[in-house]
């Protein structure tokens, strides 16, 4: 087949083979290409969608960028279950075999360097939300009633201070939880990663995100990493803990914006 390399991942020779049924982006599977003892995960994929022009087109079209999204990390996660891959960012796209070979021997230490340190590792996240029906309680007062309805401006003042001290309290509260749950998490994986806290307004998720981050454990802590999350979940009321992984180390990749090898 013609058509250009979509590159999914870097990683060292692996024996055990990827899923029989395995489609990568556009429909096409994924096959390896082999590099100066590395290798290169590669699909074909049309020039008409890919080539620089259409392909920052594309980027902007929420239905296609989902579809290709989901296609590139089924193929990521496919590699996560036989070897430790070093995931390349979505739309990561070169003219041929000969560009991919290049760009790997242009990066060939980076690259070697980064697989040593997450030989045997995988990404683990771990969201903290403050509950949404807890947050409108802290608007609305103690138990989530509305308050009386001032007979003064001095009642409606009062009851204004009141909310906004419970809400503070609440806040508070959220945040020094979330910063323990951190600090217990780091101390027991290898590496961590706070990202931005999500938009709930982007995100669709419900309550107010005080906690996004990722850990990288190894696999065999894997297992002690979870029961400790598990262990967090319900322990303070009105904050809902979320696990997420085991991933591909997306996080702890180090992998930088480059040019396209066109």
């Amino acid at each position: 087949m013609t058509g250009l390399r979509y590159v999914y991942a870097v990683c060292r020779p692996f024996g055990t083979p990827l899923q029989a049924q395995l489609t990568g982006v556009a429909g096409d599977p994924p096959r390896l290409l082999h590099h100066h003892g590395l290798v290169a995960v590669v699909s074909h994929v049309p020039e008409r969608d890919f080539a620089e022009g259409p392909l920052h087109r594309h980027l902007e079209d929420l239905d296609w960028l989902t579809a290709t999204a989901r296609a590139h990390q089924g193929v990521i996660d496919a590699l996560t279950v036989v070897t430790t891959p070093l995931p390349l960012r979505l739309g990561t796209v070169f003219r041929d075999d000969s560009g991919v070979r290049v760009m790997m021997e242009e990066r060939e230490d980076g690259f070697r360097r980064t697989l040593d340190r997450l030989q045997g590792r995988v990404e683990w996240g771990v969201k903290v939300y403050v509950e949404a029906d807890t947050a409108d309680k802290a608007e609305s007062g103690d138990h989530g009633t509305p308050p009386e309805k001032p007979v003064s401006g001095r009642d409606y003042l009062r009851q204004r201070r009141t909310a906004v001290r419970t809400n503070e309290t609440r806040w508070q509260q959220a945040e020094a939880f979330a910063n323990r749950l951190h600090e217990t998490l780091s101390a027991h994986a290898e590496d961590s990663r706070l990202h931005a806290p999500q938009n709930p307004a982007l995100s669709g998720v419900s309550g107010q995100n005080v906690l996004n981050a990722a850990y990288l454990v190894s696999r065999t802590a894997s297992e002690e990493f979870v029961e400790l999350v598990d262990r967090t979940k319900g322990e303070v009321p009105g904050m809902r803990v979320e696990l997420t992984g085991p991933w591909a180390a997306y996080s702890f990749a180090g992998e930088s914006p480059g040019e396209e090898g066109r």
